[in-house]
């Protein structure tokens, strides 16, 4: 083996920009092309509106403007302006801003002084313009290099700073804005910061009631056990009630930033709800039970905070002040407080909140017994690896160099064919593989007792580790992976059932996703195109001038190995699974999966689109069958 040499010529020094881009994640995370709500490009977003928000907090500027259209993005805020004299540096120079300045900004956001320049580093092209007192700076960048640094002069504009970017396509390859995602951010930023106007493609966000209004957003009223709690005191807010639901649901939130996976705050309000709740009844309950259907928030401003990573998604604060107080006693003395007081002078929801307890209580000890010989079972089965073909790391028990978590993904298939293609071109790192013997059963209607008495449902979810709650889960993307016909729509079906019913923070949190594969392969000697829909089919023929082999996939097991790894590669087309806050879960289930009714079977008829162009000769039913088939589907 050649000896490598180690010298001067070795080392290099980056500036900020080349370093930017070398290590995007240590910047914004993970990068994608828009199916995750995490992924970079709404980070981008975030980072500059990070900045909006900072002033008005600060008491400046009591609107926003955001435009997304065409992959760009701008945003428009009306605080002070960034000082004219300083636009460049504040976009291009890292370590440069005024959030080091602590007088200027006490609870701020961001202290690293980086976020816009990763943006601008990160866009293709960067605009930005600020407005003070009658006065403009204008200066404008390509991949953080300056391209326009205008003098300063005369504006009519009010006070403000404007920014507009691209975000960088050989970065974020097949890049895509979701307005969903990005809404349901900025509504965050709206709950958060009462009185703040957020105008977001024509759609103006505002709420007067902060944590009440986000909790009522996300839950529907009609099933909770009692009305919300709010509780506010000096930079702390907190909301929280009991719904049917299983699992646990929190938001929690640090100076106005949505600190998706926790941290030291919220451990600490998770804990104060338990101890205040045993210290209010006089009962030791088992904490599962307490905290079991209960959906809350949280949201505390403290000096200087401490995050895991650049993204800001974790607390890793201890102090909330230079007092020396630390963010669990803060919490803690809060919560104890004003809830136990709460529940003294509302005993109707005093009494509410101890019947959900104790029906928790009498559930778990119901399958206590049944839990136990399904874990015995569930060990077993992953001994001799029945189910599942694991991946080599995990999204809850590694992380990457810059500190967030790995991006894992686990494909639910059903039949040894999909599972065998799939498992052969799958990446072992970071791709597992499910799979399903048969029809998952219907879960509509049924308790929690029922996962555990299944054998399938019960390795899915000892497979996801998910048993107590989403926390543990091992894939950052669950995907389903199914025919494209009428049996594998049935099992995509019954698997969203299946979540709904019992892990609906999995969905809610953005975590499943639905796999598409193409449904033609169209090529000649020389190319092959591989097409997703009839008119990507068409487009195909005609790049090829019409001299064409044709093959319609029937079904994911007809799709080799070799080629599988082209669709479950850097080209991956995924679906998320999409919840809109105020959707009734109850309804949903009931509606698609309850006894038979003729509005559902109207919707269905409405909905059956059958492209005459794709079906063969071999692929031609006979009505009648068609018919029975869709009764029995039904029925099932």
């Amino acid at each position: 083996m050649a000896e490598v040499k180690y010298t001067e010529d070795n080392i290099r020094s980056l500036d900020w920009k080349e370093h930017i881009r070398l290590r995007p994640g240590m910047y914004i995370g993970k990068l994608g092309d828009g199916t995750s709500a995490d992924d970079g490009i709404y980070i981008l977003v975030k980072e500059i509106v990070d900045n909006c928000i900072d002033e008005f907090v600060m008491g400046y500027g009591k609107k926003i403007e955001i435009t997304i259209e065409d992959g760009s993005a701008r945003v428009r805020d009306y605080g002070r302006g960034i000082p004219l004299g300083k636009v460049v540096d504040c976009v291009s120079k890292i370590n440069t801003g005024g959030k080091y300045d602590s007088k200027a900004f006490k609870k701020s956001v961001g202290l690293n002084g980086v976020g816009t320049k990763a943006v601008n580093a990160l866009s293709d092209h960067f605009k930005v313009q600020a407005f003070r007192d009658g006065k403009t700076k204008l200066a404008e960048f390509e991949r953080g290099d300056i391209k326009l640094n205008q003098k300063i002069g005369k504006s009519k504009e009010p006070n403000g700073t404007l920014i507009e970017f691209v975000p960088d396509s050989s970065i974020f390859k097949n890049f895509r804005f979701r307005t969903e995602y990005l809404e349901n951010q900025l509504w965050n930023y709206a709950y958060l910061n009462a009185g703040l106007k957020i105008h977001i493609n024509g759609k103006v966000l505002y709420s007067k009631n902060g944590l009440l209004d986000l909790l009522t957003r996300k839950t529907n009223v009609e099933n909770l056990r009692y009305p919300i709690i709010h509780l506010k005191g000096d930079d702390i807010e907190i909301a929280l009630s009991h719904g049917s639901q299983y699992g646990e649901e929190y938001y929690s939130f640090v100076n106005g930033q949505n600190t998706t996976q926790g941290g030291t705050h919220l451990a600490a309000y998770r804990e104060a709800i338990v101890k205040t709740v045993r210290d209010h009844y006089g009962k030791n309950f088992d904490s599962k039970d307490i905290q079991s259907a209960i959906i809350g928030a949280i949201s505390v401003r403290v000096e200087e905070p401490v995050f895991e990573s650049q993204t800001k998604t974790k607390l890793g604060s201890i102090h909330v002040a230079p007092n020396g107080a630390t963010v669990r006693s803060f919490v803690m003395d809060f919560v104890k407080s004003q809830l136990d007081n709460y529940l003294h002078k509302n005993k109707e929801v005093k009494e509410a909140l101890l019947k959900r307890i104790q029906q928790s209580e009498r559930e778990r000890k119901e399958i206590a017994g049944i839990k136990k010989l399904a874990n015995q079972r569930a060990r077993k089965a992953n001994i001799h690896n029945k189910k599942l073909r694991d991946c080599r790391v995990h999204f809850n028990d590694k992380r990457g160099e810059e500190g967030t978590k790995l991006s894992t993904m686990v494909f639910i298939t059903e039949g040894d064919s999909a599972s065998g293609s799939i498992t052969k071109a799958r990446n072992v790192q970071t791709q597992a593989v499910f799979s399903l013997r048969g029809k998952p059963l219907n879960c509509f209607g049924l308790t929690k007792k029922v996962v555990y008495q299944n054998e399938e449902l019960n390795l899915l979810q000892h497979a996801l580790n998910i048993e107590d709650g989403i926390d543990g889960l091992r894939f950052n993307q669950v995907i389903i992976a199914t025919d494209a016909d009428v049996d594998g729509m049935h099992i995509r079906l019954l698997l969203l059932t299946f979540f709904l019913q019992f892990f609906p923070d999995l969905v809610k949190s953005g975590h499943l996703y639905i796999l598409e594969t193409p449904l033609f392969r169209v090529r000649d000697k020389k190319h092959t195109h591989y097409c997703y829909s009839e008119t990507e089919k068409q487009a195909a023929i005609k790049k090829l001038r019409g001299k064409a082999e044709i093959t319609r996939f029937k079904g994911l097991g007809e799709i080799s190995p070799d080629e599988f790894g082209d669709f479950i590669g850097i080209d991956i087309r995924l679906e998320p699974v999409l919840m809109s806050d105020n959707t009734n879960i109850k309804e949903i289930l009931t509606y698609f999966m309850g006894k038979n009714t003729p509005l559902r079977q109207e919707f269905i008829i409405e909905n059956l689109k059958v492209e005459v162009d794709e079906i063969e000769e071999d692929q031609i039913v006979d009505l009648e069958e068609s018919e029975e088939e869709l009764e029995e589907l039904e029925v099932e």
